[in-house]
């Protein structure tokens, strides 16, 4: 099983793009909170979608359940905790949601539990950040890679 992540900061629409559709990745998960990203207008969820689609080929879900709560970015971002209190917590929101058995939910759409490990398979996490290193999407891939094991993780940069 294969995963991906890419974050679109430092990247022109071109780059971010073509590494998406050399991947050969089948869709794209978006784990941000917010998917009106006002940093990169390409990545602003209302264009997106249609943007993967002609370009890439590509299915886009937005997964919220995959993000942090609000007041753990903000505790992180202003400075409140540092990276490893962050992914302490963000790791045990991960399993208090029972993703596995409960599933995701996309915004605007059905409960994905069932087809959730085809769903995840060959898919793009995409966040913000630039490198994995500081960034849930990583932590996300690796809370897979926990749960189903031999989910080989490649970062887009």
């Amino acid at each position: 099983m294969k995963i991906y992540t890419i974050g679109f900061t430092k990247k022109s629409a071109a780059e971010f793009f073509g590494l998406l559709r050399d991947s050969g990745a089948k869709r794209l998960i978006d784990v941000r909170l917010n998917n009106a990203s006002q940093l990169a207008r390409f990545a602003h969820g209302d264009d997106l979608p249609y943007l993967l689609k002609r370009i890439c080929r590509m299915q886009y879900i937005h997964a919220p359940d995959l993000a942090p709560t609000k007041e753990l970015l903000e505790a992180y971002r202003n400075g409140d905790c540092d990276w490893a209190t962050y992914e302490r917590t963000f790791r045990s929101l991960l399993h208090e949601r029972r993703i596995l058995a409960d599933g995701i939910r996309p915004t605007g759409g059905i409960r994905i539990t069932k087809r959730l490990r085809a769903t995840i398979e060959n898919s793009c996490l995409l966040c913000s950040e630039h490198e994995p290193d500081h960034c849930h999407r990583r932590l996300v891939a690796e809370y897979f890679n926990g749960q189903w094991g031999a989910v080989e993780v490649e970062h887009l940069t």
